[in-house]
């Protein structure tokens, strides 16, 4: 048996929940936040046996996206005196996903 730990952008979420129990998988979800942009994931866990990991690596791909998104440049503390430069920002590409398969020691369900 594997846990599938799988991080992804909010937008995705909703569909990719939607696929996946429309395909018979169970799915636990929990809101979380990126460190680097400090934006809303959605973190899913999802416990299947190993011969069904491609399918839900496969389902998961298909279905999140990644997006450009302007972001500021502009350093987090400016100093006396400095002057910036209003539209300092630039491009990063976010979303898709990231996926950890693990392995299950132990299952109960009570």
């Amino acid at each position: 048996m594997k846990l599938i730990v799988s991080i992804v952008n909010k937008d995705d979420a909703v569909p990719l929940l939607a696929t996946l129990v429309t395909n018979g998988y169970r799915v636990t979800t929990s809101k979380t936040a990126g460190g680097f942009l400090r934006k809303e994931n959605v973190t899913l866990f999802t416990g299947v046996e190993d011969d069904q990991v491609e399918d839900v690596v496969r389902l998961i791909q298909d279905n999140c996206h990644t997006r450009t998104q302007r972001v500021c440049s502009l350093p987090p503390l400016m100093e006396s005196g400095e002057l910036y430069v209003l539209d300092n920002t630039e491009e990063v590409e976010v979303g898709g996903a990231v996926i950890f398969v693990l392995d299950v020691t132990q299952f109960s369900k009570t």
